[in-house]
């Protein structure tokens, strides 16, 4: 039975529900919700750190749509962790598969004069902004590490040295940009990041 064609906007809703991390021991819960707005908010970073300090020309408004939408498919396929999602390139492209049909799924809830067109999944002709959505999903995962160890919770320590690793690896000078002049201040307290008395 296809989707309400009404009901993509309800669907999405549900992204609150749907919590990630779920083989790690969490002191905090983050759901997908939450996480679709951090990332959106971190893409559209990287694409203001390239038109500005790099002098590039990339979309940074389409950049953050995209980065919110990014992991909607979960809404039908759940949250699969990372090692068994990438354990090998059978798997990975299974999960390809399954994600793109439950984007397509999902766009059923929209009636087709308003249908988004390659929103929901990886399109080639956007592969570079995608390169930069998975970027800053990547760097998502990051703060969530930080802030995990931040509390005193040493089921993120190795995640955290396993995911900036991953960062570095993937070359992306906006990434490491975003790393070395924004990601200290996650490792701050409030008050040493702002001070309320100056707040008027």
């Amino acid at each position: 039975r296809r989707m309400n064609n009404n009901y993509f906007y309800a669907m999405l809703s549900r992204m609150k529900y749907i919590n990630r991390w779920g083989l790690m021991r969490n002191t905090r819960e983050e759901n997908l919700s939450e996480h679709s707005l951090e990332v959106a908010f971190i893409a559209h970073a990287l694409g203001i750190i390239n038109n500005e300090v790099f002098n590039g020309s990339i979309n940074a408004d389409r950049l953050a749509i995209l980065g919110m939408y990014h992991d909607v498919t979960e809404i039908i396929t759940g949250d699969m962790p990372t090692p068994v999602k990438y354990y090998n390139s059978e798997i990975r492209a299974a999960y390809k598969e399954v994600e793109k049909a439950a984007g397509q799924e999902i766009l059923t809830g929209l009636p087709e004069n308003i249908r988004y067109n390659n929103l929901l999944t990886e399109s080639e002709t956007e592969k570079e902004l995608w390169i930069y959505v998975k970027a800053a999903d990547k760097l998502s995962a990051l703060i969530k590490c930080i802030e995990e160890r931040k509390m005193g919770n040493t089921d993120f320590f190795k995640a955290e040295q396993s995911t900036l690793d991953s960062i570095k690896n993937m070359g992306i000078a906006e990434a490491d940009y975003f790393i070395e002049h924004f990601i200290p201040a996650y490792s701050m307290t409030l008050d040493e990041s702002v001070d309320i008395r100056n707040i008027k």
